[in-house]
């Protein structure tokens, strides 16, 4: 193709490319610095010398690396004055292009691009290039990122105004290369005819506007043809994610003369599950990505396992935007995923006897046939080549490692395969549950798949495995993302979805013999399956709740540690769904079972014994719990263990024995105070001596430990040690920092706030201590990383949380915004504890609380200001200190905030603590005219958005009011308190003020729904 760029400008960019592509800091900088450099004085040169570089270079890392850099930096800020080339004024498409940049900025986006500074020639000359590159682009690769490429320049330019309509053609062209009797079809000798057609479908997923305003049927026609095409699963796969990226896209109307779409879209599914091997034989037949899609005989590409797990996975979005298109095909999908989420009626031999009879050469001289063999011994009748028969006389020891390795192969995929079809199944259940339970049988089928799979655990998953050993905090992420993991995890979303009425049944058809079953495995599933469901379906299991009580616990006796935990783990899930309820009914024969059991040999079940005594304790009364006191306490305190072998102390037991004395003595207040000689001196030990690395978390718990047993005891038996502890904690805050130690900061606040509690008054002489750290923490601005959009993986990034503001992806380092709103929460508790006397801090802490009234990132850091508020003017008042210029700030971000805010919940918030701080003040007598004039404008303007949203819903069509009248319900719920506390406000000004009127009116334009609808469930 012939250049549109000098030479020399292509020889400096092959430089340039190369130093980014290498591992020297100083060289990629430099040539990061000359990239940008040549950005900033001729952008429209380097971007199309960038995409005639991604079609003229020598290497597909080359050719890649040039359209990822291309579009990343089409859509980046502009670097400084970056013009275009000077386009003619009497130049009619130079004009439109201006005029429509122009109106692009105008709507909200006012940060343009380096795209936004090319002219309409540039743009011409690029979007021919990489035309050229997607229709002769030899390598999939490289073909590949052409086409992200090109549907980003596409989508951008539409957004802007600029259509692309060769690119419109050429892929609809690309999707009947190699097609008999097509018309125009394309001729290409790089490029085989599927991989065209693959492309075209991959632009039409990637820019679904190219085509949603073409006529329906020859859209729905031209995906219909991709998703029947017989020589390419590639190609039919891309058509899948055609498909469902243009009925993501269609509008209502569009949308419902698409459905004929559905069954080529289901279909495919039903033709890859019939390529699945049968039960007991291996998928040793991968499909070729060329070869014809029914005759699966090369060993290359993916297996039909991956194949059907891509689809589904590609599919399984939908289930959640448009649950609806389903809905014809339910009764079919209920007959064809059954297959897919239930174990194989032949899985081949037993994880735990994987070969129950030796074979030959194993010392056994028995005729009886040993453990499954691969491959099958031949018949003698089948004649064999010489060759054939000397190998298999000479059998290499690599055959039966080659066969295991193909079935252990297989067998994950397989479970790959299920995870996916159930994750479709549940992601349906969640966006439509009123459908699904309509369809007699789904909810029990896929009850029945989750409870198989959770007894599937693999080889070495019992105590051989190590169990016992490990350390449950240091392995948790690993087993959460386990196979049973996952089925239990599918289990309570299912149950959460669709309520007790249609699990409960299911469920207890099978658990009761589960956990009468041989198999330790089973009796764990069986108990964890209680534990899941327990949330979605307390509602109705009250009701039952006595038998599974007796279900439960006899299963502390167990013989096999993991079932005695997995009780733990369900008693304790039970006392956090059904709080209170299952406390105070069953008390008795709950703690008959915990308590012994905090005895029991194997650590990791007297621990989770322990963390489950804590649910028990967060909903239980104190009188309930004073007679088993002494028995708990004494238990604990044998596993906290202080002179103990070393060798034989768990450093996760110490820490779970010192969390549930905590949470014990927090339930019993005062009455813990007989234990508290026992206690604290060893907590202060801890504190005093546990400085090493590997203490860092049994120090944490010590301080929250010591913090709750100083509140319980109360200041009279606290006080005489409160300064040894305050020294200690000095002590610790003073410490070199240590990066690694990332809770201690957390859980030195905490703790301090607690002794601050603890100690009332007496705590205001070591504010100096506590404060200016507290306050640099509150006053800490959101840690963001705004992220291009090639980075697709960035919520993966442990501590970071992703959202969309203004067309941006955001990341947000979520533990930063937690420390702000637990320092706030803190001075909360500083500031209603000590009253008048935080009155020195006062100025400090309104600077920093007000702004964050308006912190969007964090709604505890927002809800925690609201009441901070109220209680700093109270403080200020009561000690002669608060100031006009305090209430004036004050009250005028208020009124900002009420005037502004869009969320109903905080809505509410702000009207309490409005009414708050006006009570704190004097009353309206005390508000100037101003400021009593600009809050009742605000609460117009609020009354008028709510009227305005009530309203747009209820003009919405019938059928979407149905589909969402739950959330709808939640929302108007949510904006009745709004409008509740408004009247709260207006009646303190007048009794009889005319907005009230106002605010009936807008209440009564409101469904009301939640408290109509079936009183019944659901749990």
């Amino acid at each position: 193709m012939e250049s549109v760029v000098p030479q020399e400008i292509t020889t400096e960019l092959t430089q340039i490319l190369s130093n980014l592509l290498l591992g020297d800091n100083d060289i990629r900088t430099n040539a990061e610095t000359a990239v940008n450099e040549r950005l900033a004085h001729t952008p429209e040169l380097y971007l199309l010398a960038l995409a005639q570089f991604a079609i003229s270079a020598d290497t597909e890392v080359m050719r890649s690396f040039s359209l990822v850099l291309l579009r990343r930096l089409l859509f980046r800020p502009a670097p400084t004055p970056a013009p275009s080339q000077p386009q003619p004024a009497s130049s009619p498409s130079g004009v439109h292009l201006q005029q429509q940049q122009a109106l692009y900025q105008s709507q909200n986006h006012p940060r343009l691009t380096l795209y936004d500074h090319l002219s309409s020639q540039t743009l011409t000359t690029l979007e021919r290039l990489l035309l050229h590159s997607l229709q002769h682009e030899s390598s999939n690769l490289v073909r590949r990122k052409t086409v992200d490429t090109v549907c980003d320049l596409a989508g951008e330019g539409m957004r802007r105004g600029r259509p692309w309509h060769a690119l419109q053609a050429l892929a609809f062209n690309m999707t009947q290369a190699g097609q008999p009797g097509a018309s125009g079809t394309l001729s290409t000798q790089t490029v085989a005819a599927e991989n065209l057609r693959e492309s075209a479908y991959r632009v039409f997923a990637g820019c679904p506007n190219l085509v949603m305003d073409l006529q329906t049927d020859a859209v729905l026609g031209v995906f219909q043809r991709g998703l029947q095409d017989t020589q390419s699963i590639d190609v039919k796969q891309a058509a899948l994610l055609a498909s469902v990226a243009y009925l993501n896209a269609a509008e209502p109307g569009q949308l419902s003369q698409s459905l004929s779409l559905m069954h080529p879209v289901l279909e495919t599914l039903h033709t890859l599950a019939q390529m699945l091997p049968t039960a007991g034989s291996l998928a040793t037949a991968h499909p070729s990505r060329s070869a014809p899609v029914l005759s699966p005989s090369s060993d290359t590409g993916p297996s039909p396992y991956a194949n059907l797990t891509n689809f589904l996975t590609n599919l399984t979005p939908l289930c959640t935007t448009h649950p609806s298109l389903f809905q014809p095909h339910l009764q079919a999908l209920l007959s064809f995923f059954p297959s897919l989420i239930l174990p194989s009626a032949d899985p081949g031999p037993t994880p735990t006897v994987s070969r129950p009879f030796p074979t030959e050469g194993e010392g056994s001289t028995s005729d009886r046939q040993g453990a499954f063999v691969f491959p099958p011994p031949e018949s003698p009748t089948v004649s064999k080549s010489p060759a054939v028969a000397a190998s298999h006389n000479a059998p290499s020891p690599l055959d039966d490692d080659g066969a295991r390795a193909q079935r252990d192969l297989d067998a994950d995929e397989r479970q790959t395969l299920r995870l996916a079809a159930l994750e479709f199944m549940v992601s349906l259940s969640e966006a439509r549950a009123s459908m699904v339970k309509r369809v007699d049988g789904w909810v029990g089928i896929m009850v029945r798949a989750c409870l198989e799979g959770m007894g599937e655990f693999e080889e070495g998953d019992g105590l051989d495995g190590g169990w016992a050993d490990e350390d449950p905090s240091a392995n948790s992420a690993g087993e959460a993302e386990s196979a049973p993991a996952m089925y239990e995890q599918s289990l309570d979303r299912l149950a959460c979805a669709v309520g007790g009425r249609a699990v409960l049944p299911p469920a207890f058809q099978y658990i009761p013999s589960m956990m009468a079953s041989y198999d330790w495995r089973v009796r764990h599933a069986g108990l964890m399956a209680v534990a899941a469901i327990a949330e979605g379906t307390a509602k109705v299991m009250e009701n039952e709740l006595g038998k599974v009580v007796e279900l439960v616990t006899p299963m502390f006796r167990d013989l096999h540690p993991r079932v005695r935990y997995a009780a733990c783990q369900c008693v304790g899930q039970l006392c956090t769904d059904l709080e209170e309820i299952i406390q105070e009914r069953y008390h008795q024969q709950l703690f008959a079972v915990l308590i012994p059991t905090l005895e029991d040999q194997e650590p990791r079940v007297h621990s989770h014994a322990a963390a489950a005594l804590i649910n028990f304790c967060e909903g239980v009364e104190r009188n309930v719990l004073l007679p088993y006191l002494d028995p708990i306490v004494e238990r604990l305190l044998k596993l906290l263990d202080p002179t103990g072998d070393p060798e034989h102390v768990r450093r996760y037991v110490q820490e779970q024995a010192i969390t549930t004395l905590a949470m014990v003595a927090d339930a019993s207040e005062t009455t813990f105070g007989k234990y508290y000689p026992s206690i604290m001196p060893l907590l202060m030990n801890v504190l005093r001596n546990a400085e090493a690395p590997d203490y860092r978390r049994l120090r944490a718990k010590a301080m929250e430990c010591a913090g709750l047993i100083a509140i319980a005891v109360g200041p009279e038996m606290f006080l005489p040690d409160a300064h040894t502890l305050v020294d200690l904690l000095m002590r610790i805050q003073k410490s070199p920092n240590d990066p690694n130690d990332t809770q201690l900061g957390h859980y030195l606040i905490a703790t301090w706030a607690k002794v601050c509690q603890a100690m009332g008054p007496e705590f205001e002489p070591y504010l100096p201590v506590v404060m200016p750290t507290l306050l640099a923490t509150a006053s800490a601005k959101a840690d963001i990383s705004v992220y291009d959009e090639e980075e697709d993986k960035v919520e993966e990034r442990d501590g970071w949380e992703t959202v969309n503001m203004d067309g941006q992806t955001l990341g947000i380092r979520t533990s930063a915004i937690e420390e702000k709103c637990q320092a706030f929460e803190t001075l909360v508790i500083y500031c209603s504890t000590l009253g008048p006397r935080f009155a020195p801090w006062l100025a400090q802490t309104f600077e920093v609380t007000l702004p964050s009234l308006r912190f969007y990132f964090h709604d505890g850091v927002r809800e925690a200001c609201a009441m901070l508020v109220p209680m700093l003017l109270a403080s200020g008042k009561n000690s002669g200190t608060l100031t006009n210029n305090m209430v004036t700030t004050t009250f005028l971000q208020l009124i900002n905030g009420i005037s502004t805010e869009h969320d109903a919940s905080f809505l509410s918030s702000l009207y309490k603590c409005f009414n708050e701080s006006l009570r704190v003040i004097g009353g309206p007598s005390s508000l100037s005219p101003e400021f009593q004039n600009g809050i009742m404008e605000a609460t117009k303007r609020q009354l008028q958005t709510l009227a305005d949203k009530r309203r747009a819903r209820k003009a919405r069509p019938t059928a979407e009011l149905e589909e969402d009248r739950e959330d709808m319900a939640l929302l108007e719920e949510i904006e009745d308190f709004a409008l509740e506390d408004m009247a709260k406000m207006l009646g303190v000004f007048d009794a009889n003020h005319g907005l009230l009127v106002a605010v009936s009116s807008v209440r009564e334009l409101g469904f009301n729904q939640y408290d109509s609808e079936e009183g019944e469930e659901e749990g």
